[in-house]
């Protein structure tokens, strides 16, 4: 079952009183972190009040959702409509679920990327040389009642707290799929339709605090197969973006979530909105736990641009393909700076 990968070990050496990490959590030189010379967020990350969706400022809310998925393809939003309650749930449950003792935890154990539920660590373990500083706990969460007996029964509170939180983010990503619909000028359900059958997937990642930071990854820098990400943090900083050639510190206030911009709407928008690098780093200080929703067609949907999108000044820019195609190729390809898009673009 591969436990020795699992970060219960390094926890173990760490408490010890080693100031290393294992050799093959060691990046190479050239791709190391370079934790000094990252940005603050400013106003690099736009912060998007979303209480203005349902009245007579929509346009201007929907305006501002185009501006940041063309120009940043991160942004920040507020008054979103999650009560505290069920974030701070969710947040609590994760971290019960990773003190829980390493025998209970394997019991969700899997190094197969296509288990609707499973505990894994660092990426893909199966095609990776380097391992990346995390555990985490993938979920798939929608329709609830088909995957919710699959969910983890231990800490007693995380199925009813997981449920909730993510009953509450796909009523929010089926907002945002119609404001960024009609930021596009298209139908305001044209996104929603567009995916098929709705796929949702959440990740419960846990970062555990490093001895060397300045030597790897709680994740190497990559883009996102699905359509939009919808993030929830525990306030410990370590999610960064590439803007204008630089990394930016993602951070956000309590009760913010952090929206970026996937693959698949890159290609639904022809190129409009971009997917963008996007990399997790570690600290000696802390621990860190982050909760990402995926927010994805279903597998045999076929994906490409809206006819609105494509003339002649605006060509098709990427091939007709199965969702499901491209996450094979995706999770085979392991994170890597080149996108995965690249193997789907119309030729020259």
């Amino acid at each position: 079952m591969a436990a020795s990968s699992s970060f219960k070990f390094l926890l173990a050496d760490f408490a010890s009183g080693s100031p290393f990490i294992p050799s093959n959590y060691i990046r190479p030189a050239g791709d190391r972190p370079e934790l000094d010379g990252v940005e603050n967020s400013g106003e690099a990350i736009p912060v998007i009040d979303l209480s203005g969706l349902n009245g007579p400022h929509r346009h201007k809310v929907v305006t501002e959702i185009g501006m940041a998925c063309k120009n940043a393809g991160f942004f920040k939003v507020k008054k979103h409509g999650i009560p505290k309650e069920v974030l701070h749930g969710m947040l609590h449950a994760s971290k019960a679920f990773f003190l829980l003792p390493e025998s209970v935890r394997l019991k969700n154990y899997s190094d197969d990327p296509t288990k609707s539920t499973r505990l894994s660590t660092s990426f893909n373990i199966a095609t990776e040389k380097l391992s990346s500083w995390r555990d985490y706990l993938r979920l798939h969460c929608h329709p609830i009642e088909s995957f919710i007996n699959e969910w983890p029964s231990e800490p007693p509170s995380f199925k009813p707290a997981a449920a909730d939180y993510a009953s509450h983010i796909r009523r929010l990503a089926l907002r945002l799929l119609s404001a960024i619909s009609e930021s596009l000028s298209l139908k305001s359900g044209y996104l929603e339709s567009a995916l098929g059958r709705h796929a949702q997937h959440m990740a419960i990642n846990y970062y555990p605090q490093c001895p060397q930071p300045e030597l790897t990854y709680g994740l190497p820098a990559h883009k996102d197969p699905n359509v939009i990400t919808i993030l929830m943090q525990d306030g410990v900083t370590g999610l960064q973006a590439m803007r204008d050639g630089k990394w930016v510190a993602v951070e956000a206030e309590a009760g913010e979530l952090v929206v970026n911009v996937g693959d698949q709407l890159q290609v639904l928008s022809n190129g409009r909105y971009k997917s963008v690098l996007h990399r997790a780093v570690v600290n000696k200080d802390m621990e860190r736990l982050s909760v990402p929703t995926f927010y994805c067609p279903g597998p045999e949907t076929v994906v490409e641009a809206a006819e609105e999108l494509v003339d002649e000044e605006h060509p098709r820019l990427y091939k007709k393909f199965t969702y499901g195609d491209y996450t094979e190729k995706f999770w085979k390809g392991g994170l890597r700076m080149e996108s995965c898009l690249d193997l789907f673009r119309v030729s020259e």
